[in-house]
C-alpha cells in the first residue's frame, strides 16, 4: 500500500503550522528522497502525454534571466511593458527564477534531487520563470488570494505536485487552524481551477519570445481574461 513517509509528514505539518516559515517550495524538495515510485511516474506521464506539454518539456528550453532593460524597451500595451510594471509596481524580486535555480542546484549536489525525474526537474525550474508572466496573463495579483488561486489555476492545467502541495497546506491550515480562511481560500481555489480549466494551456510556453507582442492580444489567443479575486474583509 502507498502511504506517505512519515518524516516527510512531520515536515508537511511544520507547513501547515507557518507556511510562511517553512515554504512549499522547501516542502516540495524534501517530498523525492522517499515518493513512491508509481506516484512520482504518474506526474511524468502528465507532462510527457499532454499534446502541448510534451513536447516544450521535450525541448527543455529556459529563458535567460530577466532583462529590465529589454522590457524597458517594449511598447505601451505590450506584454513586456505590463510585466515590467508588475516586477515594479509591486517590489518584486526580478531574479526570482535565477534564486530558486540556485538553490535547486545546491539541492542536486547534495543528492537530494536524485529521486526526481529529469523532465519534473524541469517543470519546476521553468514554472520560477514563467510564475510572474503568468500573473501578468492571468491578472491575479501577487497577494496571498492571487496566489493560491495561480496556484489552482496551474494545477488545472498540469497534475503537479507543487501546487497539490501549496492547495493541500492552504486547505489543512484554514480546516485545522484558522476556519477564518475558509471562504477567502476556496473561493480563491476554485476560481483559480475553473480559470485553469477554460483556458488554453499556458504551462511552458516560451512567452518570453513574445514580450513585444500586446498583451491583449495574447489572452485573447490564449483564452485569458483578467482576474482580481477580492473578498472584501477576509484575509488569508
Amino acid at each position: 500500500m502507498v502511504g506517505v513517509d512519515r518524516a516527510f509528514g512531520e515536515r508537511f505539518l511544520t507547513s501547515i503550522d507557518d507556511y510562511d516559515a517553512y515554504g512549499v517550495h522547501l516542502l516540495f524538495n524534501d517530498w523525492w528522497e522517499e515518493a513512491p515510485r508509481e506516484v512520482i511516474e504518474k506526474y511524468v506521464a502528465a507532462i510527457e502525454s499532454h499534446p502541448e506539454q510534451g513536447p516544450l518539456a521535450a525541448e527543455g528550453w529556459l529563458a535567460e534571466p530577466v532583462d529590465m532593460d529589454r522590457l524597458r524597451a517594449c511598447a505601451s500595451g505590450s506584454l513586456g511593458e505590463a510585466y515590467l510594471h508588475f516586477i515594479e509596481d509591486n517590489g518584486l524580486e526580478e531574479q526570482l527564477a535565477a534564486g530558486y535555480r540556485t538553490l535547486h542546484e545546491e539541492m542536486q549536489q547534495t543528492g537530494k534531487l536524485d529521486g526526481m525525474p529529469h523532465v519534473l526537474q524541469y517543470k519546476i525550474l521553468r514554472g520560477y520563470q514563467t510564475h510572474d508572466i503568468h500573473h501578468v496573463l492571468t491578472g491575479y495579483r501577487p497577494d496571498p488570494v492571487g496566489e493560491i488561486s495561480l496556484q489552482a489555476f496551474g494545477f488545472a492545467q498540469n497534475n503537479f505536485p507543487y501546487a497539490g502541495m501549496w492547495i493541500a497546506v492552504v486547505t489543512s491550515h484554514m480546516t485545522l487552524l484558522n476556519p477564518d480562511l475558509i471562504n477567502p481560500a476556496m473561493n480563491a481555489i476554485t476560481d483559480g481551477w475553473s480559470f485553469g480549466k477554460s483556458a488554453k494551456n499556458i504551462q511552458l510556453v516560451r512567452f518570453e519570445d513574445q514580450l513585444d507582442r500586446p498583451l491583449k492580444d495574447i489572452q485573447k489567443e490564449y483564452g485569458l481574461y483578467p482576474r482580481c479575486v477580492e473578498h472584501p474583509g477576509s484575509q488569508m
